[in-house]
């Protein structure tokens, strides 16, 4: 199907002058703005980003610096345990399906408890492969998957960077008193 003539619009550009054929005036701007950054980045001006980790630290520096909040920072992840301290899963599989990275691994199984149908027999996150994005726990029902303002976890080899259920749930006893509001 072929659009009619008189739907179209046609738009003509505006032809450019010599001097804007040559490119120079902008390529002098360009050269201008990283110039202005390269100077700036030396002292705490306005455009430096850079932070002397360890000795300074996300959390300890002032808001307007950071450029974020901590409530806003997407960090390690945990497993939620509820009221009684159990798991809080109930292995619905909404992270594992929206996960971009396809880093959630859930196996389900038959819940021994009356509250629920299922629970996650097997629960791993793949840390390095995440994007921390964050859609996984906008995902969940039940708000058992939380991503905290921890960011400097360390593994020796790729298996240690894998968290299973247990390790998701030791952050979660580790973090929760930091939790934010």
């Amino acid at each position: 199907m072929a659009i009619p003539e008189q739907d179209l619009i046609r738009i003509a550009s505006k032809p450019m002058n010599r001097l804007e054929a040559v490119y120079l005036p902008e390529v002098f701007k360009g050269f201008g703005v990283t110039l202005r950054h390269f100077f700036t980045s030396f002292g705490q001006g306005k455009t430096s980003r850079t932070m002397q980790y360890p000795e300074e630290r996300r959390e300890h520096l002032p808001v307007e610096q950071g450029g974020m909040e901590p409530r806003n920072f997407r960090g390690v992840h945990r497993l939620n345990r509820d009221e009684r301290g159990r798991v809080k899963c109930v292995a619905c599989m909404m992270c594992p399906t929206i996960c971009p990275a396809r880093c959630i691994h859930i196996t389900a199984a038959e819940s021994p408890w009356d509250d629920r149908e299922k629970y996650p027999a097997k629960f791993e996150i793949d840390e390095l492969r995440c994007i921390f994005c964050g859609m996984c726990e906008e995902a969940c029902p039940v708000d058992a998957i939380e991503l905290t303002t921890e960011y400097d976890v360390v593994g020796l080899s790729r298996q240690e960077m894998v968290f299973d259920k247990e390790k998701l749930l030791k952050v979660y006893d580790v973090t929760i008193s930091k939790k934010p509001m």
